[in-house]
């Protein structure tokens, strides 16, 4: 249902270093080896992967979300996948990074992706997933029993170390993998032609045509640039992670000036500026040191600082990922600091929660997700604010909350939120709940009576009301009633009609071999117009 939607997490596009993308694919011939992928492990964005399948499907963006057309091309993408005898392992990524660097990048495009959801609204073009998506690629992946894992934070690091250890390539449109090291390479998702399989000649064996980035053939067309100079050039480019105004001042003086009246046409110069600047340099030291010699003594340090930090995230990650996937074990060195709940890491891991609790638990602090909507009303998340507040009085315990978190502060989050076309901080109190629930880590152990009871509570609804209807439809009765007693406007008949037929659609089709199982089906009906 719209507004309930937890949101959360620190993607919002698929993005990586300014320009590098499409300089890249420009020189198509030149970078890239062409493959018959098969016969493989192959490590998957996740993250990538279904933005990509939602928004180069034809699915319809404007109205909630195509979810069955969506889950439908999802399996016939894997099914491609198995034909080819490819063995795919997906890694999304969870919530936002213990530092928070991308906070500004991360509030730009929430405002970019507000202005494409508006856009949709009035008949425009425009690019914004649906809120469940993610919920639903993540159903299908557990339906098709393909592995996945969910990271701690972002996944960029963790895949290539998983690809490196399988020696296997990386399937993404992320341009963050042009700068990796990776020992089998990186497969563009918009080169990987997965609908279009062929034979191998004199065989009944398919294969996936698909480009795989060669590093080696981008560094030497550069002067056989070596390859560790390659971060500080992401950096200097500008990703998500970096943007120093003083640096954009060094560059003015030892790179190529900007030329070009497109937008495209001045980032590839600026790419190739850089590129042919730092290929005369032997080392990242040196190409570094010619970097800070151009800045005032009293800033060399500080930037000097916030290069080489940003720089790590192209290193090895801590993570082994290849754990996970053999025995379920999740390490992460950053979750393990926190000393959060066992239950709440491998939930975590596991796609069970949402990258939402993790930012919740860290940083005190949530995006909730734009979605297409009348941007001159609330937005949709305000009805479910209550139940958020609940879900914050559970991770507020002292004992649960990052090293960073005061005790002295009050129990309150703050929320990212549309406000008409734009994006507004809000400050929101936790809810104070009895003591049984003040301790995460003892949460999975309450009995289920008393976790039902406060999941009710939550909702506004009595235990009488959803006696009678089938367990499979508790929980959306549930959610209904309290929509209906908590939405801004009154809810018109056709509105509860159009819930109903949407919940009873899929057990209808369910059960139409044993009409038998009905007859509980109209009291339901009955149920959700309760108060």
């Amino acid at each position: 249902m719209a507004g309930l939607e937890l949101g959360g997490g620190c993607s919002s596009s698929v993005m990586g270093i300014r320009g590098l993308m499409s300089f890249v694919e420009d020189h198509n011939n030149e970078f890239f080896i062409d493959l018959k992928l098969r016969d493989t492990k192959i490590v998957i964005d996740g993250y990538a992967l279904f933005h990509r399948l939602c928004f180069n499907s034809n699915l319809e963006l404007r109205y909630g979300g195509d979810y069955d057309s969506f889950a439908e091309v999802v399996q016939k993408f894997f099914e491609s996948l198995f034909s080819c005898n490819i063995c795919p392992y997906v890694v999304l990524d969870g919530g936002c990074d213990i530092s928070d660097k991308k906070l500004t990048t991360l509030k730009d495009r929430a405002r970019e992706k507000i202005q494409m959801a508006h856009s949709l609204s009035v008949g425009g073009g425009g690019y914004v997933c649906p809120l469940l998506i993610r919920e639903v690629f993540i159903q299908i992946l557990i339906k098709l029993q393909v592995c996945f894992v969910q990271c701690f934070s972002e996944a960029d690091q963790d895949i290539m170390t998983l690809a490196n250890h399988w020696n296997c390539p990386v399937l993404s449109s992320d341009s963050d993998f042009c700068i990796f090291d990776l020992k089998t390479g990186f497969c563009p998702l918009n080169s990987f032609q997965w609908r279009n399989l062929n034979t191998i000649k004199g065989t009944k064996n398919y294969y996936i045509p698909a480009k795989c980035f060669s590093l080696d053939a981008f560094c030497h067309h550069f002067s056989n640039m070596n390859k560790a100079l390659l971060p500080l050039f992401a950096v200097l480019c500008g990703n998500d992670h970096i943007n120093l105004p003083i640096v954009e001042t060094v560059l003015s003086k030892v790179c190529l000036p900007v030329r070009g009246t497109s937008s495209k046409g001045r980032r590839h110069h600026r790419v190739l500026g850089i590129l042919n600047w730092l290929s005369h340099f032997a080392d990242p030291t040196e190409a570094l040191d010619n970097v800070l010699k151009h800045l005032p003594k009293k800033e060399r340090e500080n930037v000097k600082e916030l290069l080489c930090c940003s720089m790590e995230g192209y290193q090895q990650s801590q993570v082994k990922l290849q754990d996970f996937f053999q025995d379920g074990a999740f390490i992460c060195p950053d979750a393990m600091k926190l000393a959060l709940p066992e239950w709440v890491l491998v939930a975590l891991a596991r796609g069970q929660l949402s990258p939402f609790v993790s930012d919740a638990l860290v940083l005190r602090r949530t995006i909730l997700h734009t979605q297409v909507e009348n941007m001159q009303r609330p937005n949709a998340h305000r009805i479910s604010q209550p139940i958020r507040q609940i879900i914050y009085g559970l991770l507020s315990n002292p004992a649960n909350m990052s090293p960073n978190a005061l005790p002295s502060q009050p129990l309150a989050f703050s929320e990212v939120e549309r406000i008409n076309k734009d994006i507004k901080t809000s400050v929101v109190d936790a809810t104070e709940l009895p003591k049984d629930y003040s301790d995460l880590s003892k949460l999975t152990k309450l009995s289920l009576v008393r976790r039902q009871m406060l999941l009710l509570e939550t909702l506004k609804v009595k235990q009488t009301v959803l006696d009678p209807i089938p367990l499979a439809l508790k929980l959306p009765t549930a959610v209904s009633c309290y929509w209906l007693q908590h939405t801004e406007t009154k809810a018109k008949l056709c509105h509860l009609q159009a819930l109903l037929l949407g919940m009873l659609l899929g057990p209808l089709h369910a059960t139409i071999n044993s009409p038998g199982n009905m007859e509980s089906a109209p009291r339901q009906a009955q149920c959700l117009t309760a108060r």
